[in-house]
Protein backbone atom coordinates (compact mmCIF):
# COMPACT_ATOMS: atom_id res chain seq x y z
CA UNK A 1 0.00 0.00 0.00
CA UNK A 2 2.76 2.60 -0.93
CA UNK A 3 1.80 6.29 -1.62
CA UNK A 4 1.92 7.79 -4.32
CA UNK A 5 3.53 11.47 -5.35
CA UNK A 6 1.35 14.35 -7.33
CA UNK A 7 3.99 14.07 -9.98
CA UNK A 8 3.20 9.80 -10.54
CA UNK A 9 -0.54 11.01 -10.31
CA UNK A 10 0.30 13.26 -13.59
CA UNK A 11 2.33 10.99 -15.44
CA UNK A 12 -0.27 8.29 -14.86
CA UNK A 13 -3.06 11.20 -16.26
CA UNK A 14 -1.08 11.56 -19.03
CA UNK A 15 -0.10 8.33 -20.23
CA UNK A 16 -3.81 7.89 -19.89
CA UNK A 17 -4.96 10.37 -22.00
CA UNK A 18 -2.24 9.20 -24.49
CA UNK A 19 -3.92 5.71 -24.50
CA UNK A 20 -7.22 7.35 -25.23
CA UNK A 21 -6.06 9.60 -28.05
CA UNK A 22 -4.79 6.64 -29.46
CA UNK A 23 -8.41 4.30 -29.04
CA UNK A 24 -10.01 7.13 -30.67
CA UNK A 25 -7.66 7.27 -33.73
CA UNK A 26 -7.35 3.48 -34.48
CA UNK A 27 -10.95 2.77 -33.86
CA UNK A 28 -13.06 5.80 -34.66
CA UNK A 29 -15.32 5.04 -31.66
CA UNK A 30 -16.14 6.54 -28.30
CA UNK A 31 -13.71 5.22 -25.66
CA UNK A 32 -14.46 4.32 -21.99
CA UNK A 33 -12.14 5.59 -19.50
CA UNK A 34 -12.80 3.77 -16.15
CA UNK A 35 -10.76 4.66 -12.66
CA UNK A 36 -11.58 5.11 -8.99
CA UNK A 37 -12.31 8.42 -7.18
CA UNK A 38 -9.69 7.21 -4.34
CA UNK A 39 -8.63 9.97 -1.74
CA UNK A 40 -5.67 10.40 -0.64
CA UNK A 41 -2.00 9.02 -1.51
CA UNK A 42 -3.24 5.67 -1.37
CA UNK A 43 -4.32 4.59 -4.39
CA UNK A 44 -3.98 0.75 -4.30
CA UNK A 45 -5.58 -1.35 -1.71
CA UNK A 46 -6.49 -4.96 -1.75
CA UNK A 47 -9.94 -3.36 -1.01
CA UNK A 48 -9.94 -1.14 -3.80
CA UNK A 49 -9.01 -3.91 -6.45
CA UNK A 50 -11.91 -5.45 -5.48
CA UNK A 51 -14.36 -2.48 -5.64
CA UNK A 52 -12.81 -1.69 -8.93
CA UNK A 53 -13.11 -5.84 -9.89
CA UNK A 54 -17.03 -5.13 -9.21
CA UNK A 55 -17.21 -1.86 -11.63
CA UNK A 56 -15.17 -3.82 -13.97
CA UNK A 57 -17.77 -6.68 -14.10
CA UNK A 58 -20.80 -4.93 -14.16
CA UNK A 59 -19.59 -2.15 -17.22
CA UNK A 60 -18.74 -5.69 -19.40
CA UNK A 61 -22.20 -6.82 -18.41
CA UNK A 62 -24.06 -3.76 -19.08
CA UNK A 63 -22.43 -3.29 -22.01
CA UNK A 64 -23.06 -6.87 -23.47
CA UNK A 65 -26.94 -6.07 -22.30
CA UNK A 66 -26.64 -2.90 -24.06
CA UNK A 67 -25.63 -4.55 -27.81
CA UNK A 68 -22.95 -2.55 -27.86
CA UNK A 69 -19.51 -4.52 -28.30
CA UNK A 70 -15.92 -4.29 -26.73
CA UNK A 71 -13.77 -3.91 -29.76
CA UNK A 72 -10.73 -3.06 -27.44
CA UNK A 73 -10.29 -3.71 -23.89
CA UNK A 74 -7.26 -2.88 -21.50
CA UNK A 75 -6.64 -2.97 -17.45
CA UNK A 76 -3.59 -2.63 -15.37
CA UNK A 77 -3.33 -1.94 -11.78
CA UNK A 78 0.08 0.33 -10.32
CA UNK A 79 0.70 2.60 -7.05
CA UNK A 80 -1.49 4.88 -8.73
CA UNK A 81 -4.18 3.30 -8.69
CA UNK A 82 -6.41 0.57 -11.00
CA UNK A 83 -7.22 1.48 -14.80
CA UNK A 84 -9.52 0.41 -17.54
CA UNK A 85 -9.67 1.72 -21.02
CA UNK A 86 -12.36 0.43 -23.57
CA UNK A 87 -13.24 1.34 -26.87
CA UNK A 88 -16.85 0.27 -28.12
CA UNK A 89 -18.63 0.03 -31.11
CA UNK A 90 -21.74 2.35 -30.75
CA UNK A 91 -22.78 5.56 -30.16
CA UNK A 92 -21.01 7.47 -27.25
CA UNK A 93 -24.86 8.98 -26.22
CA UNK A 94 -25.67 4.88 -25.80
CA UNK A 95 -22.23 4.30 -23.79
CA UNK A 96 -22.55 7.16 -21.70
CA UNK A 97 -26.56 5.85 -20.56
CA UNK A 98 -24.85 2.47 -19.36
CA UNK A 99 -22.18 4.55 -17.42
CA UNK A 100 -24.11 6.95 -15.80
CA UNK A 101 -26.30 4.28 -14.74
CA UNK A 102 -23.78 2.08 -13.24
CA UNK A 103 -22.33 4.95 -11.65
CA UNK A 104 -25.55 5.89 -10.04
CA UNK A 105 -27.11 2.02 -9.49
CA UNK A 106 -25.86 2.01 -5.57
CA UNK A 107 -23.33 3.92 -2.85
CA UNK A 108 -20.21 1.85 -4.39
CA UNK A 109 -21.11 3.60 -7.69
CA UNK A 110 -20.12 6.94 -6.23
CA UNK A 111 -16.52 5.61 -6.50
CA UNK A 112 -16.43 4.72 -10.01
CA UNK A 113 -15.23 7.08 -12.34
CA UNK A 114 -16.53 6.17 -15.78
CA UNK A 115 -15.27 8.92 -18.57
CA UNK A 116 -16.60 8.44 -21.94
CA UNK A 117 -15.06 10.49 -24.89
CA UNK A 118 -16.71 10.39 -28.54
CA UNK A 119 -14.61 9.92 -31.33
CA UNK A 120 -13.57 13.40 -31.85
CA UNK A 121 -12.59 13.82 -28.03
CA UNK A 122 -15.31 15.16 -26.48
CA UNK A 123 -15.63 14.55 -23.26
CA UNK A 124 -19.60 13.71 -22.43
CA UNK A 125 -21.68 15.32 -19.35
CA UNK A 126 -23.35 13.06 -17.16
CA UNK A 127 -26.30 15.38 -17.16
CA UNK A 128 -26.66 14.90 -20.79
CA UNK A 129 -28.11 11.25 -20.61
CA UNK A 130 -29.89 12.50 -16.94
CA UNK A 131 -27.37 11.28 -14.62
CA UNK A 132 -28.09 12.72 -11.02
CA UNK A 133 -25.46 15.16 -9.31
CA UNK A 134 -22.94 13.01 -7.50
CA UNK A 135 -22.55 14.25 -4.19
CA UNK A 136 -20.11 14.64 -1.25
CA UNK A 137 -19.34 10.99 0.38
CA UNK A 138 -19.25 12.54 3.61
CA UNK A 139 -21.89 15.35 4.14
CA UNK A 140 -24.02 14.26 1.10
CA UNK A 141 -24.29 17.81 -0.14
CA UNK A 142 -24.96 18.08 -3.56
CA UNK A 143 -22.21 18.94 -6.65
CA UNK A 144 -18.58 19.69 -6.41
CA UNK A 145 -19.08 22.61 -3.46
CA UNK A 146 -17.14 20.45 -0.81
CA UNK A 147 -14.23 19.27 -3.20
CA UNK A 148 -13.92 23.09 -4.66
CA UNK A 149 -13.88 24.31 -0.41
CA UNK A 150 -11.90 21.39 0.94
CA UNK A 151 -14.86 21.50 3.13
CA UNK A 152 -13.39 17.50 4.58
CA UNK A 153 -10.25 17.01 5.83
CA UNK A 154 -8.44 13.46 3.61
CA UNK A 155 -8.73 11.53 6.48
CA UNK A 156 -13.02 12.13 7.05
CA UNK A 157 -12.30 11.09 2.88
CA UNK A 158 -10.48 8.32 3.28
CA UNK A 159 -13.00 6.88 6.33
CA UNK A 160 -16.01 7.57 4.38
CA UNK A 161 -14.51 5.95 1.26
CA UNK A 162 -13.92 2.87 3.01
CA UNK A 163 -17.30 2.59 4.74
CA UNK A 164 -18.60 2.79 1.35
CA UNK A 165 -16.78 -0.19 0.26
CA UNK A 166 -17.36 -2.35 3.07
CA UNK A 167 -20.87 -1.60 3.29
CA UNK A 168 -21.12 -3.00 -0.26
CA UNK A 169 -19.57 -6.10 0.29
CA UNK A 170 -20.89 -6.50 3.81
CA UNK A 171 -24.11 -6.77 1.95
CA UNK A 172 -22.72 -9.39 -0.52
CA UNK A 173 -21.67 -11.75 2.69
CA UNK A 174 -24.78 -11.55 4.16
CA UNK A 175 -26.22 -13.23 1.03
CA UNK A 176 -23.65 -15.54 1.22
CA UNK A 177 -23.83 -16.41 4.60
CA UNK A 178 -27.40 -17.43 4.01
CA UNK A 179 -27.01 -19.31 1.23
CA UNK A 180 -24.34 -21.52 2.82
CA UNK A 181 -26.62 -21.73 6.20
CA UNK A 182 -29.39 -23.04 4.23
CA UNK A 183 -27.19 -25.24 2.27
CA UNK A 184 -25.89 -26.61 5.88
CA UNK A 185 -29.12 -27.47 7.20
CA UNK A 186 -30.08 -28.97 4.21
CA UNK A 187 -26.95 -31.35 4.12
CA UNK A 188 -27.43 -32.13 7.80
CA UNK A 189 -31.08 -33.68 7.14
CA UNK A 190 -29.99 -35.60 3.55
CA UNK A 191 -26.98 -36.81 5.39
CA UNK A 192 -27.92 -40.77 5.68
CA UNK A 193 -27.73 -42.85 8.07
CA UNK A 194 -28.23 -40.75 11.02
CA UNK A 195 -29.02 -42.98 14.27
CA UNK A 196 -32.64 -41.72 15.51
CA UNK A 197 -32.71 -39.26 13.40
CA UNK A 198 -34.90 -37.86 10.36
CA UNK A 199 -32.42 -38.59 6.88
CA UNK A 200 -33.48 -39.82 3.31
CA UNK A 201 -33.69 -43.33 4.59
CA UNK A 202 -36.84 -42.80 7.35
CA UNK A 203 -38.22 -40.06 10.08
CA UNK A 204 -36.17 -41.44 12.59
CA UNK A 205 -37.26 -41.29 16.13
CA UNK A 206 -39.80 -38.35 14.98
CA UNK A 207 -43.64 -39.20 14.22
CA UNK A 208 -44.14 -35.24 13.65
CA UNK A 209 -41.05 -35.19 11.03
CA UNK A 210 -40.29 -35.36 7.25
CA UNK A 211 -37.47 -34.72 5.51
CA UNK A 212 -39.83 -32.29 3.72
CA UNK A 213 -40.57 -30.76 7.15
CA UNK A 214 -37.05 -29.49 7.55
CA UNK A 215 -37.00 -28.46 3.78
CA UNK A 216 -39.76 -26.46 4.19
CA UNK A 217 -38.14 -24.75 7.86
CA UNK A 218 -34.51 -24.20 6.10
CA UNK A 219 -36.48 -22.10 3.62
CA UNK A 220 -38.42 -20.13 6.22
CA UNK A 221 -35.18 -19.20 8.29
CA UNK A 222 -32.97 -18.41 4.55
CA UNK A 223 -32.84 -14.34 5.68
CA UNK A 224 -32.86 -14.80 9.25
CA UNK A 225 -29.16 -15.58 8.45
CA UNK A 226 -28.13 -12.60 6.54
CA UNK A 227 -29.87 -10.56 9.39
CA UNK A 228 -28.04 -11.69 11.98
CA UNK A 229 -24.88 -11.04 10.21
CA UNK A 230 -26.01 -7.98 9.61
CA UNK A 231 -26.74 -6.93 13.16
CA UNK A 232 -23.09 -8.58 13.81
CA UNK A 233 -21.25 -6.19 11.44
CA UNK A 234 -23.32 -3.36 12.42
CA UNK A 235 -22.68 -3.65 16.15
CA UNK A 236 -18.91 -4.85 15.72
CA UNK A 237 -17.57 -1.50 17.46
CA UNK A 238 -20.20 -2.64 20.74
CA UNK A 239 -19.54 -4.70 23.45
CA UNK A 240 -20.07 -8.39 22.49
CA UNK A 241 -22.66 -8.76 24.08
CA UNK A 242 -24.67 -5.91 22.91
CA UNK A 243 -24.42 -8.05 19.71
CA UNK A 244 -26.20 -10.84 21.51
CA UNK A 245 -29.15 -8.52 22.28
CA UNK A 246 -29.51 -7.38 19.09
CA UNK A 247 -29.55 -11.74 18.00
CA UNK A 248 -31.69 -12.78 20.62
CA UNK A 249 -34.35 -10.07 19.11
CA UNK A 250 -33.93 -11.54 15.78
CA UNK A 251 -34.20 -15.28 16.68
CA UNK A 252 -37.20 -14.95 18.54
CA UNK A 253 -38.85 -13.67 14.77
CA UNK A 254 -36.62 -16.63 13.29
CA UNK A 255 -38.64 -19.20 15.35
CA UNK A 256 -41.70 -17.85 14.63
CA UNK A 257 -41.13 -18.17 11.38
CA UNK A 258 -40.47 -21.98 11.55
CA UNK A 259 -43.37 -22.85 13.58
CA UNK A 260 -45.38 -21.44 10.95
CA UNK A 261 -43.57 -23.28 8.55
CA UNK A 262 -43.96 -26.44 10.10
CA UNK A 263 -47.48 -26.53 11.54
CA UNK A 264 -45.55 -26.26 15.19
CA UNK A 265 -43.02 -28.77 14.61
CA UNK A 266 -39.43 -27.68 16.13
CA UNK A 267 -37.20 -28.78 13.42
CA UNK A 268 -34.41 -26.26 13.92
CA UNK A 269 -34.75 -24.41 17.05
CA UNK A 270 -31.39 -25.07 18.41
CA UNK A 271 -29.84 -24.33 14.87
CA UNK A 272 -31.72 -20.52 15.47
CA UNK A 273 -29.27 -19.82 18.62
CA UNK A 274 -26.04 -21.43 17.71
CA UNK A 275 -25.62 -20.85 13.92
CA UNK A 276 -27.95 -17.56 14.50
CA UNK A 277 -25.15 -16.45 17.05
CA UNK A 278 -22.29 -18.09 14.86
CA UNK A 279 -23.51 -15.61 11.95
CA UNK A 280 -23.67 -13.15 14.20
CA UNK A 281 -19.68 -13.76 15.42
CA UNK A 282 -19.06 -13.36 11.55
CA UNK A 283 -20.10 -10.29 11.08
CA UNK A 284 -18.44 -8.54 14.09
CA UNK A 285 -15.09 -9.87 12.64
CA UNK A 286 -15.88 -9.31 9.07
CA UNK A 287 -13.56 -7.50 6.64
CA UNK A 288 -13.53 -7.91 3.35
CA UNK A 289 -9.46 -8.31 3.27
CA UNK A 290 -9.35 -10.52 6.15
CA UNK A 291 -8.81 -14.07 6.43
CA UNK A 292 -11.55 -16.39 7.69
CA UNK A 293 -10.20 -18.32 10.77
CA UNK A 294 -12.92 -20.51 12.43
CA UNK A 295 -11.24 -20.22 16.24
CA UNK A 296 -11.67 -16.56 16.23
CA UNK A 297 -15.15 -16.82 15.42
CA UNK A 298 -15.80 -19.99 18.14
CA UNK A 299 -14.21 -17.08 20.25
CA UNK A 300 -16.06 -14.45 19.87
CA UNK A 301 -19.56 -16.73 20.56
CA UNK A 302 -18.35 -17.02 23.51
CA UNK A 303 -17.44 -13.83 24.27
CA UNK A 304 -21.27 -12.84 23.56
CA UNK A 305 -22.75 -14.93 24.93
CA UNK A 306 -20.76 -16.13 28.42
CA UNK A 307 -22.12 -13.35 30.38
CA UNK A 308 -26.16 -13.92 29.24
CA UNK A 309 -25.83 -17.70 29.44
CA UNK A 310 -23.61 -17.74 33.01
CA UNK A 311 -26.85 -15.14 34.71
CA UNK A 312 -29.79 -17.02 33.30
CA UNK A 313 -28.31 -20.47 34.86
CA UNK A 314 -27.36 -19.21 38.36
CA UNK A 315 -30.95 -17.35 38.65
CA UNK A 316 -32.12 -20.83 37.00
CA UNK A 317 -30.44 -22.14 40.20
CA UNK A 318 -31.62 -20.01 42.63
CA UNK A 319 -34.88 -19.82 41.57
CA UNK A 320 -35.88 -23.58 40.74
CA UNK A 321 -39.43 -23.59 40.71
CA UNK A 322 -39.22 -21.56 37.14
CA UNK A 323 -37.81 -23.94 35.40
CA UNK A 324 -40.34 -24.41 32.18
CA UNK A 325 -38.48 -26.28 29.80
CA UNK A 326 -36.77 -29.55 30.01
CA UNK A 327 -33.60 -28.47 29.48
CA UNK A 328 -33.92 -26.21 32.52
CA UNK A 329 -35.04 -29.32 34.47
CA UNK A 330 -31.74 -31.40 33.13
CA UNK A 331 -29.82 -28.43 34.20
CA UNK A 332 -31.21 -28.38 37.56
CA UNK A 333 -30.73 -32.10 37.93
CA UNK A 334 -27.98 -33.33 36.08
CA UNK A 335 -25.97 -29.64 34.94
CA UNK A 336 -26.59 -30.14 31.20
CA UNK A 337 -26.23 -26.99 29.90
CA UNK A 338 -27.77 -27.88 26.52
CA UNK A 339 -26.52 -25.48 23.27
CA UNK A 340 -26.68 -22.90 25.47
CA UNK A 341 -23.81 -23.87 27.08
CA UNK A 342 -21.86 -25.28 24.48
CA UNK A 343 -21.96 -21.80 22.48
CA UNK A 344 -21.31 -19.80 25.40
CA UNK A 345 -17.93 -22.17 26.08
CA UNK A 346 -17.16 -21.40 22.59
CA UNK A 347 -18.53 -24.82 20.70
CA UNK A 348 -15.91 -27.24 21.42
CA UNK A 349 -17.60 -30.08 20.49
CA UNK A 350 -17.47 -28.50 16.95
CA UNK A 351 -13.70 -27.21 17.50
CA UNK A 352 -12.44 -30.33 19.20
CA UNK A 353 -14.70 -33.30 18.06
CA UNK A 354 -17.26 -33.01 15.01
CA UNK A 355 -15.26 -30.39 12.57
CA UNK A 356 -11.51 -32.69 13.01
CA UNK A 357 -13.88 -35.88 12.09
CA UNK A 358 -15.53 -34.55 9.19
CA UNK A 359 -12.24 -33.32 7.61
CA UNK A 360 -10.20 -36.09 8.50
CA UNK A 361 -13.04 -38.24 6.72
CA UNK A 362 -12.49 -36.38 4.00
CA UNK A 363 -9.01 -35.91 3.18
CA UNK A 364 -9.29 -40.24 3.39
CA UNK A 365 -11.29 -39.79 0.56
CA UNK A 366 -14.73 -40.41 2.17
CA UNK A 367 -17.97 -38.70 0.49
CA UNK A 368 -19.48 -35.84 2.38
CA UNK A 369 -22.39 -37.36 3.30
CA UNK A 370 -20.17 -40.56 5.10
CA UNK A 371 -17.80 -37.76 6.53
CA UNK A 372 -20.93 -36.18 8.26
CA UNK A 373 -21.81 -39.55 9.40
CA UNK A 374 -19.28 -40.25 11.19
CA UNK A 375 -18.90 -35.86 12.50
CA UNK A 376 -22.21 -37.04 13.77
CA UNK A 377 -20.84 -40.04 15.27
CA UNK A 378 -17.94 -38.66 17.15
CA UNK A 379 -20.63 -35.83 18.42
CA UNK A 380 -22.73 -39.05 19.71
CA UNK A 381 -19.89 -40.27 21.52
CA UNK A 382 -19.16 -37.27 23.22
CA UNK A 383 -22.46 -37.58 25.89
CA UNK A 384 -23.74 -34.38 25.73
CA UNK A 385 -26.94 -33.95 23.95
CA UNK A 386 -29.40 -32.86 26.02
CA UNK A 387 -32.13 -34.27 23.87
CA UNK A 388 -31.41 -37.88 24.06
CA UNK A 389 -31.64 -37.76 28.02
CA UNK A 390 -35.09 -35.96 27.69
CA UNK A 391 -36.64 -38.68 25.68
CA UNK A 392 -34.66 -41.99 27.13
CA UNK A 393 -33.16 -40.53 30.34
CA UNK A 394 -30.15 -40.74 31.56
CA UNK A 395 -29.09 -44.52 31.55
CA UNK A 396 -30.34 -45.19 27.72
CA UNK A 397 -28.56 -41.57 26.35
CA UNK A 398 -25.39 -43.39 27.97
CA UNK A 399 -25.63 -46.23 26.86
CA UNK A 400 -26.28 -45.09 23.02
CA UNK A 401 -22.64 -42.59 23.66
CA UNK A 402 -20.74 -45.92 24.71
CA UNK A 403 -22.01 -47.62 21.37
CA UNK A 404 -21.07 -44.67 19.73
CA UNK A 405 -17.48 -44.38 21.37
CA UNK A 406 -16.70 -48.61 20.92
CA UNK A 407 -17.68 -47.94 16.94
CA UNK A 408 -15.17 -45.04 16.52
CA UNK A 409 -12.65 -47.00 18.56
CA UNK A 410 -13.11 -50.19 16.84
CA UNK A 411 -12.48 -48.18 13.65
CA UNK A 412 -11.84 -44.62 12.78
CA UNK A 413 -14.38 -44.98 10.34
CA UNK A 414 -16.77 -47.60 10.73
CA UNK A 415 -18.99 -49.64 7.99
CA UNK A 416 -22.24 -47.50 7.54
CA UNK A 417 -24.22 -50.97 8.25
CA UNK A 418 -23.03 -50.54 11.64
CA UNK A 419 -24.39 -47.48 11.78
CA UNK A 420 -27.87 -48.41 10.29
CA UNK A 421 -27.69 -51.19 12.83
CA UNK A 422 -27.53 -48.15 15.73
CA UNK A 423 -30.16 -46.49 13.97
CA UNK A 424 -32.51 -48.87 14.66
CA UNK A 425 -31.10 -49.11 18.10
CA UNK A 426 -31.94 -45.92 18.52
CA UNK A 427 -35.35 -45.77 16.81
CA UNK A 428 -36.71 -48.68 19.28
CA UNK A 429 -35.73 -46.82 22.60
CA UNK A 430 -37.15 -43.78 21.05
CA UNK A 431 -33.87 -41.54 21.06
CA UNK A 432 -33.07 -38.75 18.67
CA UNK A 433 -29.60 -36.84 19.30
CA UNK A 434 -31.49 -33.51 18.15
CA UNK A 435 -28.65 -31.44 19.54
CA UNK A 436 -26.00 -33.23 18.10
CA UNK A 437 -27.36 -32.52 15.00
CA UNK A 438 -27.82 -28.72 15.15
CA UNK A 439 -24.13 -29.31 15.60
CA UNK A 440 -23.85 -30.87 12.55
CA UNK A 441 -25.25 -28.35 10.52
CA UNK A 442 -22.91 -25.69 12.21
CA UNK A 443 -19.76 -28.42 11.49
CA UNK A 444 -21.33 -28.79 7.59
CA UNK A 445 -21.56 -24.36 7.55
CA UNK A 446 -18.33 -23.41 8.82
CA UNK A 447 -16.30 -25.82 6.96
CA UNK A 448 -17.90 -24.95 3.71
CA UNK A 449 -17.06 -21.09 5.21
CA UNK A 450 -13.75 -21.86 5.85
CA UNK A 451 -13.53 -23.59 2.62
CA UNK A 452 -14.77 -20.58 0.40
CA UNK A 453 -12.39 -18.70 -1.64
CA UNK A 454 -12.80 -15.14 -0.57
CA UNK A 455 -12.95 -13.35 -4.08
CA UNK A 456 -9.41 -12.43 -4.76
CA UNK A 457 -8.55 -9.16 -3.74
CA UNK A 458 -4.89 -9.55 -5.64
CA UNK A 459 -6.41 -10.30 -8.77
CA UNK A 460 -5.33 -8.30 -11.56
CA UNK A 461 -8.34 -8.31 -14.43
CA UNK A 462 -7.10 -8.63 -17.76
CA UNK A 463 -8.60 -7.12 -20.71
Amino acid sequence: MAEVTLEQMLDAREARVRMQDELRRRYGAPVVSFTMNIPGPVKDTPLIRRAFGEGLDALRAALSDAALPVLWSGVKRENTGCEALFAIDGDALSVKRVCTAIEDADALGRLYDMDVLAPDGTKLDRETVGGRARNCIVCGAPGRGCASRRTHMVEELQAATRRIMEAHFAEIEARHIAELVTRALLDEVYTTPKPGLVDRNNNGSHADMTVETFERSADALRGYWARCFTRGFETRDAAPEESFVRLREAGVEAERAMFAATLGVNTHKGAVYALGVLCGAIGRLWRPDTPREIDAVLRECAAMTKAAVDAQFSALAANPETAATKGQRLYLSQGMRGIRGEVADGLPGIAETSLPKLRAALDAGYSANDAGVYALLALIARGSDTNMVARGGVAAASRAASDAAKLLAASEFPRLDDVLAMDAAFIRANLSPGGCADLLAATYFLHDWSCQTRPDANHTPTG
